[in-house]
């Protein structure tokens, strides 16, 4: 009997509400979201019918656009109203501002965070143009969650504004006055600014390789937090060129439940010596592991060619332009001791803006060396029949170098060449054992990675200028004089090794409590990375 009624209601519901147009439907479908009902029983698919009626409409009016935007707001937890042809998307600390058009379109749309002038969002903008309201929806999500801090709103907005004088400080600190040392400016902020390229206001972040997020987070200790800047005006300047602050307790300051957070985007592997440098200033909790395991799980692509021996060996093959391949192997018993682990930071917390600077040139100096490690890991599509003819071995030596051993070109001993990173700003390469009477070929070669930050490009262009010298004879007496520089070259070579592996090894694992901590990303920051870089957006 039910199965008969099923039949009898649905063609007279279809006659029915084929008479009714598309906006009839949809305020019914909202009316019925709206009844009173039994709250144990989910709306999501009447939710679910409301959109799925909005997709297959291509009626675009200010009435549809708008209810729209409302059934968006209340499944991110947010109330909306309308005013004047405005859409408002509001939370607690933050609103967004949607300006339709008579027709139904979109002209502006503006985010407004607690107490500060609206800021215009091209993304949230051209997504709505675009229709793209799931996209849109999930840009909101994130926003709504970014300002989503725990606790009443006193609490709130005391943070809110602890981080807005964060930013402001942070933004003092990038445009005090200082050298350039690159022609193009842009370029010289990113690589030498203090705390990089700052910009307020903006909405999108947009990493090259590298992003963080400036954030402030509720915890279970408290912290003395900035309540007004603590850079003084005019500023002074200490002999490294840095400001210096006025003490906290000689500014206004509240002791709260919370602390800024530098949330990186992706997580970042860090060796144990930079972890030791980072709880110098700030504290960090890890898990750690190999190095180069952590840091092809963000490399490893479809087209990835690697394998594991039986011994833990990682082994990748590289194919280069022009069908050149390269294998590359890390050994695991060299790499899986406590100083070549490494641990994944995905935030670093710190309750100053003086912190943020040298947590920057740490984070930038550790990128260095990924960047160079990563890049054996990075893969083109090989050409059919390609073989892999050149193999290297890659070695930790210390905590801010390694070494490259391969065999030259018409040459039975082996070659190892050292590439040191002492600095973010500075890689050098010292070559041992390959046949060679060249005095400039180490500076070359530091030429050479530093501009390309690839072990396989730099690989590469050594075999090349070894095949090139190797090809021009040599006189009897100079050759005699190689044979002996090169066996003085090959011990070296060994000396440097077996001195950078007897080093003394720590594994460093500080404490940190886990406060259960939910970030509110108030303020957004970028830490891109140039060359392997850093940088700072304050968004």
């Amino acid at each position: 009997m039910p199965v008969m009624m099923d039949r009898v209601t649905i063609p007279e519901l279809r006659l029915k509400f084929a008479e009714k147009s598309w906006a009839d439907t949809f305020q019914l479908v909202r009316r019925c979201m709206e009844k009173s009902r039994d709250e144990s029983r989910s709306h999501k698919p009447l939710e679910r019918s409301l959109e799925k009626l909005q997709e297959e409409s291509n009626v675009c009016t200010i009435n549809t656009t708008k209810l729209r935007l409302e059934i968006i707001a209340k499944q991110q937890g947010m109330s909306f109203h309308f005013a004047e042809a405005t859409c408002y998307l509001s939370a607690d600390l933050f609103y967004v501002e949607v300006l339709l058009l008579p027709c139904g379109e979109v002209e502006e749309v503006k985010v407004v965070p607690h107490g500060e002038s609206p800021v215009p969002s091209e993304s949230l903008l051209q997504l709505l143009r675009s229709k793209n309201f799931a996209a849109f929806s999930l840009k909101l999500q994130g926003l709504f969650a970014q300002y989503n801090i725990p606790g009443d709103n006193e609490i709130k907005f005391k943070l809110l504004a602890s981080l807005q004088c964060l930013g402001k400080d942070l933004w003092k600190i990038a445009h005090l006055p200082r050298e350039q040392k690159y022609s193009d400016p842009e370029m010289d902020l990113i690589n030498n600014g203090r705390i990089g390229d700052l910009i307020m206001g903006k909405e999108d972040l947009n990493p090259v390789v590298q992003a963080a997020q400036v954030t402030v987070v509720v915890s279970d200790v408290t912290h003395k937090l900035q309540m007004a800047s603590v850079v003084p005006q005019p500023p002074q300047l200490d002999p490294q060129g840095y400001p210096v602050f006025v003490p906290l307790n000689e500014v206004p300051n509240e002791m709260l439940p919370a602390c800024f957070l530098l949330k990186l985007q992706p997580a970042m592997p860090v060796m144990p010596s930079f972890v030791k440098k980072l709880s110098q200033i700030t504290d960090v909790d890890l898990q750690w592991a190999p190095l180069p395991k952590l840091l092809m799980r963000d490399s490893l692509s479809a087209n990835s060619s690697w394998e594991m021996t039986c011994e833990s060996n990682m082994i990748f093959t590289v194919t280069l332009p022009g069908g050149v391949m390269h294998s590359y192997v890390f050994p695991g018993a060299a790499w899986d001791v406590p100083a070549h682990r490494g641990a994944v930071v995905d935030s670093v917390p710190f309750t100053h803006p003086g912190h943020v600077p040298a947590l920057l040139e740490v984070l930038r100096h550790q990128c260095a060396i990924n960047t160079l490690l990563r890049s054996c890991f990075i893969f083109h599509c090989a050409s059919p029949g390609s073989v892999c003819g050149l193999h290297f071995e890659v070695l930790p030596e210390s905590d801010s170098s390694f070494s490259v051993t391969f065999q030259p070109p018409d040459a039975d001993s082996l070659g190892v060449l050292l590439v040191n990173v002492p600095k973010p700003h500075q890689i050098t390469c010292s070559l041992f054992g390959a046949n060679t009477r060249d005095p400039s070929i180490n500076e070359y070669l530091s030429s050479v990675i530093m501009s390309c930050m690839s072990i396989p490009e730099t690989m590469r262009m050594l075999y090349n200028k070894l095949e090139d010298i190797t090809s021009v004879p040599l006189s009897p007496s100079c050759s005699a004089t190689t044979e002996t520089e090169n066996d003085h070259s090959a011990h070296s070579s060994t000396a440097v090794a077996d001195t950078s592996r007897a080093l003394a090894t720590f594994s460093q694992s500080a404490a940190m409590p886990k406060d259960g901590f939910s970030v509110a990303d108030l303020a957004r920051s970028a830490l891109t990375v140039a060359k392997s870089e850093s940088i700072l957006e304050i968004n």
